[in-house]
């Protein structure tokens, strides 16, 4: 693996578990793809620190148990902007 793959996974990482970030916010952050944050915090990150990997893997699994949630109240805020005439 090239030096630069393993230091940007090391700093998505970092950078996840630090602010209980989701891939998204990590994506535009880093200026990469979500692919690339699941690429390097799911994968990469196992083979260059194993412990960093599963507290990645802890908010990750956390941030996927919480999406519906989040997605429901996007809706919501959507619905009530909309009501009082105000489009984003």
């Amino acid at each position: 693996m090239k030096d630069y793959i393993a230091q940007r996974a090391m700093n998505i990482a970092t950078y996840i578990i630090e602010n209980n970030a989701t891939v998204r916010q990590a994506a535009k952050q880093f200026g990469v793809s979500k692919s690339t944050v699941h690429k390097d915090a799911g994968e990469r990150i196992g083979y260059i620190n194993p412990a960093l990997a599963k507290d990645v893997r802890k908010v990750l699994e956390q941030n996927k148990c919480e999406r519906h949630i989040r997605g429901g109240l996007a809706t919501r805020d959507k619905y009530l902007r909309e009501k009082k005439g105000v489009r984003a």
